[in-house]
């Protein structure tokens, strides 16, 4: 299934293919509390993640151990998505940014990132 996405002023959008979206994972490590974001419970191959971002607005921050990278839009400081710290490379989404999606009644777990 195919997933559209982008952060708040759509300089960045992207696209990955992956199943329905019917849960998510909240995580409650240092940096994730404070987003307070609703990810996919699924990680996403970087094969299947296609990043649109014409205007050069994606940065990303690391702490750490620096191998996950959260990544934000530098115009409007949107997360849209992070590359996983088990799985490097690897994408979970923020549920927020995508198309069609209501975050706020998407089912979620909690992620023991902390414990990480």
């Amino acid at each position: 299934m195919k997933h559209t996405g982008s952060c708040h002023c759509k300089a960045i959008s992207f696209e990955f293919e992956g199943p329905e979206i019917d849960s998510g994972l909240r995580c409650n490590c240092s940096i994730c509390v404070r987003k307070g974001a609703v990810m996919t419970a699924f990680i996403v191959d970087p094969d299947e993640m296609y990043i649109d971002d014409k205007q050069g607005l994606l940065e990303h921050y690391e702490f750490g151990s620096g191998v996950a990278r959260h990544y934000f839009c530098r115009a409007c400081g949107i997360y849209p998505f992070h590359q996983t710290l088990r799985k490097k490379d690897h994408y979970r989404i923020n549920i927020g940014c995508l198309e069609n999606i209501d975050s706020l009644s998407i089912p979620y777990e909690i992620f023991n990132g902390a414990s990480l």
